[in-house]
Parts: structure tokens; C-alpha cells; sequence
């Protein structure tokens, strides 16, 4: 292909946008120039740029380390039908299509390399690479170098090699989420600590942020599917075991939804067909533990559910991300309970871990809480997490659209602490529940309960809300769940400054009156206009696509993308020169689907 040593002309050329976004250019030229740095980027916020135009831009080749086969073969795919010569090296490559990518790294025939950490680190490949020209080294998800990243792959650590042996190549890391022990941590293992740090801003204004109790949990899917239907795209159900992985997808399909399941406990060609599935542009549900993370390349995902609480806010957050990456609208839902809560917890201090780790996994765990148990804007407390303070009200979360009342729930929350006494901090939730409610149970009768002083003394709250007011003390430490028993709740060393009267207790009217759909609607949402599902010339093209990519056994969104079709669907444009103009028509895209676009508009007519 052309080469050029200018950025914004490269990137006109090859990917068809018009400029830069954010700190793009600035982050381009730098590497252009010969410099390092780490790149922090929100997922969608066009990190692979970074690296792809300075890679264009100078002499070699640009060697990519990437943790994912999937996510590889997404991006090579995607580089070819812009016309960059680009390749893979990875453990399922056939040996002969192996050979052959060694040859035309060899011949100078590639300009892009794909390849795992473990693969690069080889003494073999690098005593390869140090006879070749080499553009730059971009280590791609760089938070896996980090042993507090959310994501640590010990196979990481060995990049560090790259600055001792490339020490005047560009060396670029890049990652969507890290907090700032992260971040100083993957600069000290990579050998960046003097290079500079390019943040672009964590926000993803596009994503509405959605938290509700799990309390029906089926029904609360359901809901949400509801209201996405019809919408296109895909949609991602984190869970946070294998089991329960497989049981959602069982019983979506038994909805008529067509729902697959993914984790690391299926056999790698089951994975591979579920993701081959994903990444081809169906409209499918994936039913996923966190395995189904960083290999996500897909823009149209327009959902994201998680039914179990993430442990920390960067690994949400990523996992988020992978909704909305060409920038339209995308929701995501947390449902959560107490009883996550306090698993988790539990599964902190039970761990092997050193003091230090386990310091730092309940400080993330307790801000994953906060941002659950909010009463404020959710955005500006997530945002706080990656440092990013100042930040105005959002207006695409649920506690903006729908504001949460507060009253003194001070009375309420004494009354569960003392029913939890009195009952001998022996049983669950639903239990005391009854105790409170004054309802004559079984067990109740047989322990005598229906005796003690704060029988009935709750029936002013249905069960829902009592089981919220549980919530809310376990959320703010006064409670714990006994979770390697019965669940049994426990009073906890806050519970004793409320009990007497010494701490307010504020609660969530709408938390108490918690019910089986997700809060929110469809009100508010920002980030760029909804693709233009059931229009006639926008449907037109993604049939047209979608033949393509079948023809060619590709994901139909390396083509293009949903928000290119939408704007080619609204512009209409009559020529190839106006076509072209398009922002996501690059010159080579222009050349091989040109004129087969402008038949269907002409179709259309």
C-alpha cells in the first residue's frame, strides 16, 4: 500500500475519517516521532489509532501484543478491508500459515503483527525481530502487566524485555481502565516511568448506568429485553459463575431468545463457535462469565446485564465498555443483592492473598458498593474511581433520570438490627422478615419468636422493602451474611452507634420500594443518535452487508460499520466522490464496495 509519513492524511486515506478525536493526534505524532508513553483510553475511544497510524507512518513493521486469538483475528481482519497489510501469530495458527506469516515478515511485506506475549517473549522471535525494522512495540489491554490490574496475566510480565532489547524503538501501552497504582505499576514493569502518560478521559457519555436490587431476577431480564428489542445488535448477560452462565442461556432460549452461553470451563472449539457467533454481527444474547472480556471487538453491542456484583469498579467498567463502541446509545444494568455483598467480602479475607492485596481488593470491593447503593449521580462516583473528580451530573444514569428520594430510615434500620438480635443472629433474612411483619410461621412458633418484643412491630413495610433496609446495613458494613453457613445475618461493630441513636440512617424511598423492572426507561440518552433500525435504506445496506461478510467469512462490522451505514442511509450520497466523504469510507473500502453501495441506494429510490 501507499505509505506517508503524515498522520492526518494516512488517516483519511486508509480509515476514512476526517480528524482526530481527543488526544488522538496528539498521542499519533508523539509515536510518529519516535516517543513512548501509556495510553489511557475508555473502550471505544479509539486507542487502536494510536498505534495503527505511527505504525503507517514509519519504516517497519508495527508489532501489536495482544492477550486474545479472537480479539487478533477481529483487528487483522478489520486492517485488510482497509488495505493494510496485516497478519497474526498465535498458538491455532496451522503451521504452514504460520511459515507463511514469518516470510512476509521477513520480505518486509507487512506493515502490522499480531502476536501473543508469550510468543513475542520467545528468544527465537526476538532475535528475529532485532534483524527486521520495527515501527514501534504497542502492548494492547496493558492493565494485564499489572498484578493489580483487574485482568493480571503473569505471561505480561516478560514485556518488560522490550526496553532492554528495543530501547530506541517506540514502546506504547494501552488500557481502558487503571486506577493510579495501576498505571504506575504497568510503567515501572515496561520501562515507561519517564515516558509520558496520555489520559483521554474515562467517560463514556453514551452508556446509561443502571443499578437495581436483584429481587426477581428473570423478570428483571425480561424487562430489559423488552425494552431493547427491535433495537439490533447484541447483548451481553455477565453472570458471575459458569453454572449460572449456562442456566440463563438455558431459560432465555426456552423465551424464544436466541441466547448462547461462554466461559473458561467449555472446551476451546465450543468457545470458538460462540464467539465466531458473536463477532459475525448476529443478533444473539451471550450469557458470559468474565472469560468473554478483552477478545469483544464488536461496536453494535447495545446492552450489557450483569446479575452478579463485579468486584471492583474498573473491572465493571470495563466490562460496560464493551457496549456502545461506535459511539450510539447503550445501557447497562447491575442487579445486586446483599448476599454478593458479603460473599464477596468473605471471599477477600478468605483468600491467600498478601495483607497488602487484600487492603486494596476491599477498597475496591467497597467502592463497587458505593456506586450499587448510590443516591447520587453514579457516573461522577465511578469517575472518581479512575480519578477523575469535578465531573457535573451525568443525566444518563438511573439516580439522574429518576432522582431517589431520602428519609430517615433511622427507626427502620434499628428495628432489623434489634429483630437480627433478639432472633440470637441465627437466621436469614426472610425469617426475620416474618419476625418483623408479626407473620406466625412455623418457625417462628417453634422458636417462640412471635414473643419477643419486636414481633410486628414492622408491618408498616411490605417484604421488599425490609429485605431493601437489609441491604442498605450490610451495603454500609452494620450487617454481614454469614454466607458459609445459611446466610445467616450478623450484626457488625456499625450496627452499635445505630442502635443507640448515636448515627442518622438515611434510605432510598425507591430502593425500599423495590420492583421487578429496571429503573430508567429510555429518557435521556446521550452519545449520538440511535441507528436508524426499520428504515428502509439502512436495512437495505445491512442485508447488503451482511452477504458480504458471509461471502467473505468476516464479522460484517469490519465492512462497516452500523453508524457508517446510518450515515451513508441519511446523506444518500449520488457519487462515488460523495461517497467517500462519508466519515468510516477509507480509500480502499471506497475501491472495492463503492459501487455496489451506490446500486442498493439506487434501489432504495
Amino acid at each position: 500500500m501507499e505509505t506517508s509519513t503524515d498522520p492526518v492524511e494516512v488517516l483519511s486515506r486508509v480509515f476514512g475519517h476526517p480528524g482526530f478525536r481527543g488526544r488522538q493526534e496528539e498521542v499519533v505524532r508523539h509515536v510518529a516521532g519516535g516517543g513512548s508513553g501509556l495510553v489511557l483510553m475508555p473502550t471505544g475511544g479509539g486507542k487502536s489509532l494510536c498505534f495503527q497510524v505511527p505504525a503507517l507512518c514509519r519504516e517497519g513493521v508495527g508489532v501489536v501484543v495482544s492477550p486474545l486469538i479472537a480479539l487478533m483475528e477481529d483487528q487483522v481482519a478489520a486492517l485488510r478491508q482497509q488495505g493494510v497489510a496485516a497478519a497474526a501469530l498465535h498458538s491455532d495458527l496451522p503451521e504452514g500459515e504460520a511459515r507463511n506469516v514469518l516470510r512476509d515478515l521477513h520480505h518486509g511485506d507487512l506493515k502490522l503483527l499480531y502476536v501473543s506475549p508469550e510468543r513475542l517473549t520467545l528468544e527465537g522471535m526476538l532475535g528475529r525481530l532485532e534483524e527486521l525494522p520495527i515501527a514501534l512495540f504497542a502492548v494492547d489491554e496493558a492493565h494485564c502487566v499489572s498484578q493489580w490490574g483487574h485482568h493480571f496475566r503473569p505471561e505480561y510480565r516478560g514485556l518488560g524485555v522490550l526496553s532492554e532489547r528495543f530501547p530506541r524503538t517506540p514502546r506504547l501501552a494501552l488500557t481502558a481502565t487503571a486506577d493510579q497504582r495501576t498505571v504506575e505499576d504497568i510503567r515501572r514493569q515496561l520501562g515507561l516511568q519517564e515516558d509520558p502518560v496520555f489520559r483521554g478521559g474515562f467517560d463514556r457519555p453514551n452508556i446509561r448506568i443502571e443499578a437495581v436490587p436483584r429481587e426477581q431476577e428473570r423478570a428483571q431480564l425480561r424487562a430489559l429485553l423488552r425494552e431493547e428489542a427491535g433495537k439490533g445488535g447484541a447483548g451481553i448477560v455477565y453472570c458471575g459463575t459458569r453454572n449460572k452462565t449456562e442456566q440463563t442461556a438455558e431459560w432465555l432460549r426456552g423465551d424464544g431468545v436466541d441466547a448462547l452461553a461462554f466461559h473458561a470451563g467449555m472446551d476451546s472449539e465450543a468457545k470458538r463457535d460462540a464467539h465466531r457467533r458473536f463477532a459475525r454481527g448476529d443478533s444473539v444474547v451471550m450469557c458470559a462469565t468474565i472469560a468473554f472480556g478483552m477478545g469483544i471487538d464488536r461496536p453494535d453491542v447495545r446492552w450489557v446485564a450483569h446479575l452478579d456484583l463485579p468486584k471492583s469498579p474498573e473491572s465493571w467498567y470495563q466490562e460496560i465498555g464493551r457496549g456502545g463502541r461506535d459511539g450510539l446509545p447503550a445501557r447497562a444494568l447491575l442487579l445486586y443483592g446483599a448476599g454478593d455483598i458479603a460473599l464477596a467480602r468473605h471471599r477477600i479475607e478468605e483468600s491467600p492473598a498478601a495483607p497488602e492485596q487484600k487492603r486494596i481488593e476491599r477498597q475496591r470491593l467497597e467502592a463497587m458498593v458505593a456506586i450499587a447503593e448510590a443516591a447520587t449521580c453514579r457516573r461522577q462516583i465511578l469517575l472518581r474511581c479512575f480519578g477523575e473528580d469535578d465531573i457535573p451530573p451525568c443525566g444518563n444514569c438511573d439516580v439522574c433520570l429518576s432522582p431517589p428520594k431520602l428519609f430517615d430510615g433511622t427507626v427502620a434500620a434499628q428495628k432489623m438490627l434489634s429483630a437480627v438480635l433478639r432472633t440470637g443472629r441465627r437466621f436469614g433474612v426472610a425469617h426475620v422478615v416474618d419476625v418483623l411483619r408479626g407473620r406466625m410461621t412455623e418457625k417462628v412458633a417453634q422458636f417462640a419468636h412471635d414473643r419477643l418484643p419486636t414481633f410486628g412491630v414492622g408491618k408498616d413495610l411490605s417484604d421488599l422493602a425490609w429485605r431493601g433496609v437489609a441491604r442498605q446495613l450490610v451495603a454500609r458494613g452494620a450487617l454481614d451474611v454469614a454466607v458459609e453457613n445459611h446466610g445467616e445475618l450478623v450484626p457488625m461493630e456499625a450496627a452499635r452507634p445505630i442502635l443507640k441513636g448515636e448515627e442518622k440512617v438515611l434510605l432510598r424511598e425507591d430502593v425500599l420500594r423495590a420492583g421487578t423492572a429496571p429503573a430508567g426507561g429510555s429518557r435521556g440518552v446521550r452519545g449520538g443518535g440511535a441507528a436508524p433500525v426499520g428504515d428502509r435504506v439502512f436495512e437495505a445496506l445491512r442485508d447488503w452487508r451482511r452477504g458480504e461478510a458471509q461471502a467473505q467469512q468476516v464479522p460484517a462490522y469490519v465492512i462497516f460499520q452500523d453508524k457508517t451505514l446510518a450515515e451513508i442511509a441519511q446523506a444518500r450520497p449520488r457519487s462515488l466522490d460523495q461517497l467517500a466523504a462519508i466519515p468510516g469510507v477509507g480509500r480502499t473500502k471506497l475501491d472495492r464496495y463503492g459501487d455496489e453501495v451506490l446500486r442498493v441506494l439506487r434501489g432504495c429510490d
